[in-house]
């Protein structure tokens, strides 16, 4: 299941580009985006990996040397001094391939990335859908490789270099954050407040949550990549979270079977590490959760010798892979019997939650193509979706008769009524909704409908509402998929301070009477204060929204500052509220300031979540661009407003909890210039795109005039920006999409605006 949760019209486009012949690489077509605020594409791939790739490999890829490569960087004003973060070719590789992505071939970029040809297409294919979040094909770029530069391509350089030091000389003076030091600082725990023995496990309201940096494909495979350590165990403790989950893949998790004995590589080794994690989670009261979005699909050469396991095909691989299909007792047989081994070995497992209808092929229903396979043809979805998941619950409560079976309705009835899906499940399953899902809003004047990843439409939904009635009815127990961090709305900080949205939405869940709630996907997993809303009504459900928060205000700020912080949450709640829900995966507010701007349409659709391009009509849909605008600015005065009454707070807080208050306040400033770009670079685009159509002299000047303030805007937002992101490592961050950006991005983006004020001015 990707962590973007893409409508099923997404799903069929998955994989959907043009591959190479013997490679399953995309084939390079379509030039790619222009880089002409650099000198050339050389001092834009130096630009680029500067800090972030050693010196000696990127003059190598170069064809060059290291010092040539070191006298570029400067000559652009870049430090001399450079650190490179040992994390970035593992947990930050993402970051490294987006922003390469444009400018090297293929046998330039794998031997940057330390991949094989082979490895990046695995990766491409299986780590959240990579490909999908890079638009599905590769720009075809030229090899780039180091030539003494011309006298105009040092004049330029120098004149970059001019422009870095005039609006970011100071600040750069300034030691940043080494990128990845959150994992450092969130990894440490107190010994002395450490619990010395296990903790009595809470099965009352499990309230579980993703790790905010773990690595998403095969966490248990490298004890070094941890992705729950001690201390980050400690402070989500200590925020309420009492379970945490792990993507696993169940054939990589069990032992060889005789029906499948090319099943199980590694997984004495997987094993291990999983039960050392749950031996330790236990101690902070925190269970362990297994995501089961199983069976996996497999290539067509493993069904040679079982043509009749074989189901549908998957309608968007680009090398044929088919279902294992669960009508057939040897494959549910076998699904029951690895869980029934998992968790015989590894005792204490809180349980599994599935998902058996997303963009994974598990089953021939989970698509809605079941009518391609004869065993499956005659059978109702529903008929499937129970089956698996009755499957999964035998085999867990073989050797867990404690252990939770969640089956989460993803997709289900395509995210429609599946009531009678509902009814079906035995009683010892518990039934998951997404709580916000077909709540219906008006913004600006638009109606739409939330499907998910929504802080600003406060749930229950109808959706939800109607499948926990009919699970409670029917003897299950019931929880709400929420996140009460970040969504898809905004990803690029740990936390959105919107603590008057989370709080009713905690009372309205309270009142549905729920029996507990998965606090997030793969993002919105930081342990903050947001996160305690959820363990105060869960402890006290028939407390007012006003007595819990009062009590987080104190908790976070202290007694004098709990009047102030309060009315700064009020107004970033009123502000996000405004939040229009549309470009949730296309549009700029995960890259924010530091997303580029062209000043010839780019022709490139976005990649989701990562490339938002100028696509301003795919950002906004359903809403019109102006609107879209005017939301956006809604929310960045909103926390403008609200950032005054935390300024205040912080100022009273005492000196215990000012460490807390300085990175909250970075959060809260981070999140306002967000939303201010996202405004800024729309009515950019929408006065650019004025501009070359105007036949009217006047019409054409009063464009030109609107995209230059808005060039200028966001020019200075970007300046004010850098300090923000330089000192918080946090900040760009997400785990299955690394960093959206780092500080230098933000000062390139000074350097694009510029360059397009320049251009612009001179030209008609």
């Amino acid at each position: 299941m990707s962590s973007l949760r893409f409508s099923i019209a997404w799903t069929m486009v998955l994989w959907a580009a043009t591959f190479s012949l013997g490679s399953e690489l995309p084939t390079p077509s379509k030039p790619p985006v222009p880089v002409d605020h650099f000198p050339d594409t050389l001092h834009a791939v130096i630009w680029r990996n500067w800090g972030l790739v050693p010196t000696e490999r990127l003059a190598t890829i170069l064809e060059t040397t290291p010092e040539n490569v070191a006298q570029i960087a400067t000559s652009m004003g870049l430090s001399a001094s450079v650190n490179v973060p040992p994390e970035m070719e593992t947990r930050g590789y993402i970051t490294l391939v987006r922003r390469n992505w444009h400018l090297l071939p293929y046998e330039q970029l794998l031997p940057l990335l330390s991949l094989t040809e082979e490895e990046f297409a695995h990766r491409l294919r299986e780590d959240d859908f990579l490909l999908i979040k890079l638009g599905n094909l590769k720009p075809d770029c030229p090899k780039v490789v180091y030539q003494t530069p011309s006298a105009s391509a040092k004049t330029r350089a120098a004149e970059i270099k001019s422009l870095v030091e005039a609006n970011f000389g100071e600040a750069m003076q300034q030691p940043a954050e080494p990128r990845f030091s959150f994992i450092e600082e969130l990894s440490q725990v107190d010994r002395s407040s450490e619990p010395a023995t296990p903790l009595p496990r809470d099965d009352q309201h499990p309230r579980f949550i993703y790790s905010y940096f773990a690595m998403f494909g095969d966490p248990l495979s490298d004890p070094s990549l941890d992705p729950f350590p001690d201390g980050l165990l400690a402070r989500l403790q200590q925020r309420g979270v009492n379970g945490v989950w792990l993507h696993v893949v169940l054939r990589d998790l069990a032992p060889p079977s005789p029906a499948f004995p090319e099943f199980g590589a590694g997984h004495r080794e997987r094993l291990k590490n999983l039960t050392k994690l749950v031996e330790r989670a236990r101690k902070y009261n925190i269970d362990v959760y297994l995501y089961m979005n199983e069976p996996r699909a497999m290539p067509a050469d493993f069904f040679t010798q079982r043509e009749s396991l074989r189901g549908v095909p998957d309608p968007g691989s680009p090398v044929p892979y088919f279902a294992m299909c669960t009508s057939t007792p040897e494959v549910r047989g076998w699904v029951s019997d690895s869980l029934a081994y998992v968790f015989e070995r590894v005792p204490n497992l809180g349980g599994v939650f599935t998902i058996t209808a997303s963009e994974n092929l598990t089953n021939c229903s989970s698509k809605f193509t079941q009518a391609q396979c004869p065993r499956c043809k005659d059978r109702t979805p529903s008929d499937i979706l129970v089956e698996i998941n009755t499957a999964i619950a035998e085999g867990v409560h073989r050797s867990a008769p404690d252990a939770k079976v969640i089956a989460w309705d993803w997709g289900w009835a395509r995210h429609g009524d599946a009531s009678e899906t509902v009814a079906r499940l035995p009683k010892d399953i518990w039934l998951m909704s997404v709580s916000e899902w077909s709540l219906p809003i008006e913004r600006g004047g638009v109606k739409a409908t939330i499907g998910e990843y929504a802080i600003s439409a406060v749930g229950p939904g109808p959706r939800a509402t109607k499948h926990w009635q009919v699970a409670q009815d029917h003897g299950l127990r019931t929880l709400a998929k929420v996140q009460f961090n970040v969504t898809w709305e905004i990803a690029a900080v740990p936390y959105v301070p919107v603590m008057n949205l989370i709080a009713q939405h905690n009372a309205n869940l309270a009142e549905a009477k729920l029996d507990g709630q998965m606090l997030s996907w793969s993002l919105g997993g930081y342990p903050s204060p947001n996160l305690e809303l959820a363990r105060l009504f869960a402890e006290n459900p028939s407390q007012t929204i006003d007595q819990a928060l009062d009590q987080l205000a104190v908790s976070t700020y202290g007694e004098a500052a709990a009047a102030d912080v309060r009315l700064a949450w009020q107004k970033f709640s009123d502000g996000y509220s405004e939040f229009p829900y549309a470009g949730m995966y296309t549009g700029p507010q995960h890259i924010g300031p530091a997303n580029l701007l062209y000043l010839q349409p780019t022709g490139y659709a976005p990649g989701m979540v990562c490339y938002p391009y100028d696509a301003l009509n795919r950002w906004s849909a359903p809403f019109p661009a102006d609107v879209y605008a005017s939301q956006f600015t809604k929310m960045a005065d909103g926390f403008a407003s609200g950032l005054q009454h935390l300024e205040a707070a912080a100022k009273k807080a005492p000196a215990e909890k000012q460490a807390f208050v300085t990175d909250d306040l970075n959060v809260a400033r981070a999140a306002q210039m967000h939303f201010a770009t996202v405004s800024q670079q729309a009515r950019f685009i929408a006065a650019r795109d004025r501009w070359q159509v105007a036949k009217d002299p006047a019409e054409k000047e009063a464009a030109k005039a609107a995209a230059m303030e808005a060039l200028e805007q966001e020019l200075q937002t970007a300046v004010r920006f850098y300090p923000v992101v330089a000192a918080d490592s946090r900040i760009g961050y997400e785990a299955s999409n690394h960093y959206f950006y780092v500080p230098q991005d933000v000062i390139e983006k000074v350097i694009n605006c510029d360059d397009l004020k320049r251009k612009l001015a001179a030209s008609n």
